[in-house]
């Protein structure tokens, strides 16, 4: 069974020789496992079973320390976080939006040569891996990262015509990379990164959700799935109460599915026969401050709990490995990934 295989006979729920896994790393944390094994290719010995990428356009913006500018016209200050940074300030300010809910705005030229060589690179080098391409800050990201996040909850009460309008216009920006992604057959997946939830329930609760963001899944989902794509949706926090939606919606794999949050035994008997789950691992608890008994312990029940029964699950830490993980940790759940006959 190929890796490819392995994650598609888990995604359709049918039961696989072991456990498909996979790990993300920040720069910051895959530069200090680099330096602590002394191995250089330290990725490649992982034997991860996914291979997904995307294309983002940020360039340092001439004058301004630690100031990038993405492809929206959005800068993103990146003095304390390297990897991506905090918006400085909103782009659609109040004086650019009527009240009809007009606004000015010009979205970005799509950048379809790189994308076209981004997912090229991706088949070229994916070996015997899962493939995907990436489309991040996919909808209400994109949105607030415009606008301000307080800036557009409010606006989902006090002018909800500016928001549909908004989300709209993302939507149909990507569809038009979803356009592109399917002329691309061997490639398996769409992955949609946008963040709902919080520690407890949906940043703008299920109502808001339902009315200005679910439309647009459904229009995005749709046309992916049009070409046999499998889509998985990243959202970080608490969406346990989206998951019928979004299951009513298409959706395959949820990912960071965060143990802290979510009850996994209660999940996967609710859901584990209709969606998949990715994830798992706290970054937030046992990776960043556990030991590494307590990470092998925890790695064991994840994938005990998940894969027992329908497949289902690619374990992996709940989110791109951040720099106060110690490398002893991380190596103690990559030996249980990588043997799991003797764990599990």
């Amino acid at each position: 069974m190929t890796r490819r295989e392995r994650v598609i006979a888990a995604l359709n729920h049918q039961k696989t020789d072991f456990v498909p896994y996979h790990i993300d790393f920040t720069q910051e944390a895959y530069d200090k496992m680099v330096k602590y094994t002394g191995n250089a290719d330290f990725y490649e010995t992982i034997g991860g079973h996914l291979f997904i990428g995307g294309v983002g356009s940020f360039r340092q913006v001439e004058g301004k320390k630690d100031i990038w500018q993405d492809e929206f016209g959005v800068e993103w200050n990146r003095e304390k976080d390297k990897d991506i940074g905090v918006v400085e300030h909103p782009i659609l300010s109040d004086d650019k939006i009527a009240p009809d809910g007009s606004y000015e705005y010009t979205f970005p030229k799509i950048e379809e040569e790189k994308i076209r060589g981004s997912i090229e690179w991706i088949l070229q080098n994916a070996q015997d891996r899962f493939t995907g391409f990436g489309i991040g800050f996919s909808l209400f990201e994109r949105a607030w990262t415009l606008r301000g996040m307080e800036n557009l909850l409010c606006d989902m009460i006090v002018n909800p015509d500016f928001v549909h309008k908004l989300l709209s216009g993302i939507c149909s920006y990507n569809e038009k990379i979803i356009a592109i992604i399917n002329e691309y057959d061997a490639l398996d997946c769409v992955y949609f990164g946008d963040d709902w939830g919080q520690q407890k329930g949906q940043i703008m609760g299920q109502t808001h959700w339902r009315e200005f963001i679910k439309p647009y899944l459904r229009r995005m989902y749709k046309a992916a799935k049009a070409k046999g794509k499998f889509i998985f949706q990243h959202s970080c926090g608490d969406i346990e109460a989206l998951y019928p939606d979004l299951i009513e919606l298409g959706l395959d794999v949820h990912n960071t599915f965060q143990p802290e949050i979510y009850d996994i035994e209660k999940i996967k008997r609710m859901f584990g026969d209709k969606l998949s789950f990715w994830g798992g691992i706290s970054t937030q608890c046992v990776l960043a401050h556990g030991t590494p008994d307590d990470v092998e312990k925890e790695t064991v029940r994840l994938i005990r709990v998940m894969g027992k029964e329908h497949g289902g699950y690619i374990a992996a830490p709940t989110h791109g490995v951040p720099r106060d993980v110690p490398c002893e940790n991380l190596l103690r759940m990559l030996e249980v990934f990588q043997h799991q006959e003797k764990y599990v």
